[in-house]
């Protein structure tokens, strides 16, 4: 009985989730309004004040929703003593394909990129808890790999790292439209993180390029 209230309780605020979502992702925070989202979902304005107190803790649960939505939220393993930084590389970019590599709703991803350009306090609150360990941990794989380059350098590789990564998420539909949908569904996980990291690493001078000798 109380597993079946839950799941009750649980079905309108989601609607409302999903319907939030959309309507800021189209309009941005200041653009919204309460009844365009509660219209959307079709339900009476009552059940924002209900499910969630207002528009400003609505509008964080959507940013934290929305990031849920176009990521796996996987983390970094605890690594065995003496794993080499080169395949911690590796993990952390197989890693963060596998977050961004599943289907997204396109109102998450517009959703996040909007807070990505300009981080609102909702933006800040993801960061700190889910985006943040993982930037910190790829730094410490890079300083790892190259203690005695300037930090500048060393964040500048981290965020070609992230670049790479990103690309497969964000420009998806462009990339189809460039090179059709069924060229691109080819780049799976599995050759997508064997790129990224063959690439990654030749570049690092620590593999060989592609048609390079072993």
């Amino acid at each position: 009985m109380l597993e079946a209230l839950t799941v009750a309780l649980s079905e309108p605020r989601q609607r409302l989730l999903e319907a939030a979502e959309e309507v800021f992702a189209a309009k941005g925070f200041d653009g919204a309004t309460i009844r365009d989202i509660c219209d959307r979902a079709g339900m009476n304005i009552a059940a924002v004040n209900y499910h969630f107190g207002d528009k400003e803790r609505l509008y964080m649960e959507c940013v934290k929703h929305a990031h849920a939505c176009s990521s796996a939220g996987a983390q970094l393993p605890e690594w065995e003593p003496g794993t080499p930084p080169v395949e911690k590389l590796r993990v952390f970019i197989r890693t963060m394909l596998r977050q961004m590599h599943g289907p997204v709703r396109a109102s998450s991803l517009q959703l996040m990129m909007r807070e990505m350009a300009n981080p609102s306090p909702a933006a800040e609150a993801v960061v700190a808890q889910f985006i943040r360990p993982m930037a910190h941990g790829l730094y410490a794989i890079v300083t790892e790999m190259f203690p005695d380059l300037p930090e500048k350098t060393r964040l500048m590789i981290a965020f070609s790292v992230v670049g790479q990564c990103l690309f497969y998420r964000q420009n998806r539909k462009v990339s189809e439209l460039l090179f059709d949908k069924e060229r691109i569904e080819t780049l799976d996980l599995e050759s997508v993180t064997e790129h990224v990291s063959k690439f990654t690493l030749a570049a690092l001078g620590q593999g060989s390029p592609y048609g390079g000798s072993p």
